[in-house]
């Protein structure tokens, strides 16, 4: 008789595991989907799975959604041995992606030797000391890669590998997780410009419009700058539309790597770009709007052995709640617009400030 309790015991505890698990589940599946942010959902799955399965540290592979050649890590917590100039890129034709998406399961560094021992990427995976490693699938094509750690001591009963049941939940974890990535791949491709892989101007106006409610309700500072590449259509009319194409893909390097992480470059349209700087006042705008500026004039622009001169020029917008209470993202954008305006009209090659009584906009005709 007691084992008999003993027994629907183990049995009633196993089943109210599963029940909390599945529980878990449709939370985490409610979280993946609540974004589609790339970064804030790769950190989500990877700070579930470190949390379901007790591990220390743990990152993820994420197909490039630019090209689609690699994976590339995106998120990881830490790496323990890190080699100097390995590149953590695993190539969709490495023998690995195969062994990965056939097994349709989490599998050890172990087993990966085992199935294909000349792939190179064994050598990035051993920097990364995994204890299991989970292929993110969706409709039989990996767009990701999951690995976890070394695991902690959670109680008497937890040790350093996992059971069955444990690998069957962080693939369910990690089937939800290529669906939500394969989501976000999708926005990213649809809100960015091919070309010079910034954001489109519509993508730039919803979170514009976002960042504008929240200075608005909480009286932050927001900034909007738009710049114009000078005398563009003298590149394309003297060198041809290819010069013009990497006069713009130089110029959009250069503006994105001018920015904080925060900070939001779009193509605007054209040879026309637009920054949106968060929770950023006047001062530090135009002093980035001119450390841009400076950066592109003496940079060596070098197509086909001709070294080209290029230039910009800037306007500068700030929302404040006081001096420029501004409701509608267009009229602000319009600001920075007539900023740039003012640029070209005194020389060029110059940022401007566009003070809001320039400005004189009906914002109901904007909607």
């Amino acid at each position: 008789m007691a084992k008999r309790r003993s027994a629907n015991q183990e049995l009633i505890a196993q089943y109210e595991r599963r029940i909390y698990d599945l529980e878990q589940l449709l939370d985490i599946s409610k979280s993946f989907n609540s974004t589609l942010e790339t970064s804030t959902l790769l950190e989500s799955i990877v700070f579930s799975c470190m949390a379901q399965l007790h591990v220390a540290n743990a990152g993820i592979f994420v197909l490039d959604y630019i090209n689609s050649d690699y994976l590339v890590l995106e998120t990881q917590q830490n790496i323990m041995n890190p080699i100097e100039n390995l590149n953590y890129q695993i190539s969709v034709s490495d023998p690995l992606i195969n062994v990965l998406t056939t097994a349709k399961k989490p599998v050890t560094l172990d087993f990966i030797r085992q199935k294909c021992p000349d792939s190179p990427s064994i050598d990035i995976l051993m920097t990364l000391e995994p204890t299991l490693i989970v292929p993110l699938i969706q409709k039989n094509h990996m767009n990701g890669l999951l690995y976890l750690c070394e695991r902690f001591m959670v109680d008497a009963d937890s040790g350093p590998d996992y059971s069955d049941y444990e690998k069957d939940l962080v693939f369910a974890i990690g089937s939800l997780s290529s669906i939500a990535i394969s989501n976000a791949i999708l926005l990213e491709r649809s809100s960015t410009d091919m070309m010079t892989q910034l954001k489109l101007k519509y993508f730039f106006f919803n979170v514009l419009t976002e960042k504008l409610d929240i200075a608005m309700t909480q009286k932050l500072p927001l900034s909007v700058i738009m710049f114009d590449i000078d005398f563009f259509k003298h590149f394309n009319d003297t060198y041809g539309h290819e010069c013009g194409d990497y006069v713009l893909k130089e110029v959009a390097a250069l503006i994105k790597g001018n920015l904080r992480e925060d900070d939001l470059a779009s193509r605007y349209g054209g040879e026309e770009f637009t920054v949106l700087l968060n929770d950023t006042a006047k001062d530090v705008a135009v002093t980035i709007a001119e450390r841009i500026r400076s950066t592109i004039e003496s940079h060596d622009f070098e197509f086909n052995e001709q070294h080209l001169h290029v230039t910009i020029s800037s306007g500068v917008a700030v929302f404040d709640a006081v001096t420029n209470p501004v409701t509608n993202p267009k009229l602000l954008v319009n600001q920075a617009d007539q900023g740039l305006y003012m640029s070209k009209h005194n020389g060029r090659n110059r940022v401007t400030y566009a003070p809001p009584s320039l400005v004189s906009v009906n914002e109901d005709d904007l909607d």
